[in-house]
């Protein structure tokens, strides 16, 4: 089944990336652009499973210790007793 495309801007815009690309016709830059997009979309990761190594890390470190004096860590590290 033919894809008719009747906005001007699409069709500028496959024009573009016909030239960008050297592809024969309008036709292959789409299919080529469209391949590129549903790959692209396919290796995205939920954010979710981008944050999961984070939250693994933070796990690690464990919670915060209350009672931590970060002014006199800070002046222990610049050797301002």
């Amino acid at each position: 089944m033919p894809l008719y495309v009747k906005d001007d801007e699409v069709l500028e815009l496959a024009r573009e990336l016909q030239a960008l690309i050297g592809a024969s016709s309008k036709t292959e830059a789409v299919r080529t652009a469209l391949r590129n997009e549903i790959d692209r979309q396919r290796h995205v990761l939920p954010v979710a499973e981008r944050l999961a190594r984070s939250r693994q890390l933070a796990a690690e470190i464990g919670t915060p210790d209350p009672d931590f004096d970060f002014k006199a860590f800070r002046a222990a590290l610049w050797d301002e007793a």
